[in-house]
């Protein structure tokens, strides 16, 4: 364990530690809620291309645990693996805003996926090292996450709507206009991860535990994840993931419709404020961060099945409303929904795995989560969003092809619902854990 629990300037650690979560997040926020337009509208490719860029990214997840995981739990100190990885990141996602050719974006998508991907888990475990209260203390370092989220996504919505939005043309041409202009983002990202890169090194030093009694930890991990209630919330996990990739893939493409073709002082004054695409979509993190706010008591008075269920709930909601009420204001209430799908199921989820695994497999285990979450079901909801959902809820052939977005939509809406009762039916109650 790190000496830096024995600081009391205790508000100091959480700001340093807050930093690391804007900068963490904002370099993902950067590219990923208009990577979608970027491929489909910028580059040409197709539905099941987009699919596989946006799993490639999700390898990484997967061999975290093996790889940045094991490093962190037992040979080297986690600020140290985090600033390396940043700084050889920055580099890819750079290049990555660069190249036009699928097969190009591809292996750097794969490459970028390997040493980004595990960091947030990596961020996490560090993190619920060195705060003394999991209820109290990381909600507010976690949400600052969120802040940089949506500081880098209305700075991308600006760019897109001040400098790549012409007037006195039509809709397709605006629209191409402001796809080409997406490449903007994955330079922002790239300055985004320097800044991390550098910063790392300056984070309070978390080495390995000196207590580990098993050399791999990813097989402690297992052991630890595969009893109740991880069991359940790892396996529930996957097809939550399969329907967040709905919101992160098709969101911006869905939303930029609805600002195109409604003409209203409303939509006007909303892209004054948030600009367009991503832009708008900073609106879920906005509510994230009340949501994390609220976590401290939040868990007072609700158990982690509760929020867990509150969560699914929300998620089934957004997808309704996005399926049978695309309007804008119905959308932007779906925007908003985002904070209670995150921060009642995933963040909770961080939680949970947190408290029940041992000290000395932190890392790892947060990289599993991280390889369900990030991993195996971006990977699976990416292809599934895209070459299966996606193509069956066009309309039309060709170029003409349009998308019925409450065909799209009402897939992840029924999927939320079936969630919602797996958990209700298998995961354990309070007493039944605290009893096992």
């Amino acid at each position: 364990m790190s000496d830096t629990l024995a600081i009391p300037n205790v508000p100091f650690v959480r700001a340093r530690l807050s930093m690391m979560m804007f900068l963490q997040y904002a370099i993902w926020g950067a590219w990923l809620p208009v990577l979608y337009l970027f491929l489909s509208g910028h580059l040409g490719f197709t539905g099941a291309q987009i699919g596989y860029c946006f799993s490639a990214g999700a390898l990484g997840a997967i061999f975290g645990p093996f790889l940045a995981g094991q490093l962190a739990d037992r040979s080297f100190a986690t600020q140290k693996i985090l600033g390396v990885s940043h700084l050889v990141g920055a580099l890819l996602v750079y290049l990555m805003g660069q190249t036009a050719q699928f097969e190009t974006f591809l292996g750097l998508a794969a490459i970028y996926g390997l040493v980004y991907a595990p960091t947030m888990a990596l961020t996490n475990s560090l993190t619920f090292a060195h705060i003394k209260n999991r209820d109290a203390d990381f909600g507010p370092v976690r949400l600052w996450g969120t802040i940089g989220w949506i500081a880098v996504g209305i700075t991308v919505g600006q760019i897109l709507f001040r400098f790549y939005t012409p007037t006195g043309v039509d809709e397709a041409a605006v629209l191409a206009e402001q796809n080409a202009g997406r490449a903007v983002a994955f330079n922002i990202s790239a300055v985004l991860g320097v800044l991390m890169g550098f910063y790392c090194f300056t984070l309070p030093n978390t080495p390995p535990t000196k207590s580990a009694t098993e050399k791999t930890a990813w097989l402690e991990g297992f052991m630890e994840i595969a009893k109740q209630p991880l069991i359940t919330l790892f396996l529930i996990a996957v097809p939550v993931s399969m329907i967040h990739q709905f919101y992160f893939v098709q969101a911006d493409g869905f939303i930029s419709g609805i600002q195109a073709g409604e003409e209203s002082w409303f939509s006007a004054n909303i892209k004054e404020i948030f600009g367009v695409g991503g832009g708008l979509m900073t609106i879920g993190q906005m509510s994230e961060i009340v949501v994390l706010a609220m976590m401290p008591f939040l868990t007072k008075v609700l158990t982690r099945k509760h929020l867990l269920l509150i969560g699914l709930a929300a998620y089934a909601l957004r997808m309704a409303l996005w399926a049978y009420m695309p309007e804008l204001g119905f959308v932007i209430a779906g925007i908003a929904l985002h904070g209670v799908c995150f921060g009642c199921f995933i963040f909770v989820a961080f939680m949970i795995v947190d408290e029940n695994t041992t000290a000395d497999i932190r890392a790892t285990a947060q990289n599993y989560f991280n390889l369900v979450i990030v991993g195996i079901g971006t990977i699976v909801g990416s292809i599934f969003a895209t070459a299966y959902v996606g193509e069956w809820s066009k309309v039309g052939e060709g170029a003409a092809a349009t998308t019925d977005y409450t065909k799209l939509f009402s897939v992840p809406m029924y999927m939320s619902i079936a969630c919602f009762v797996l958990l209700l039916l298998f995961y354990p109650s309070k007493r039944a854990i605290a009893s096992s």
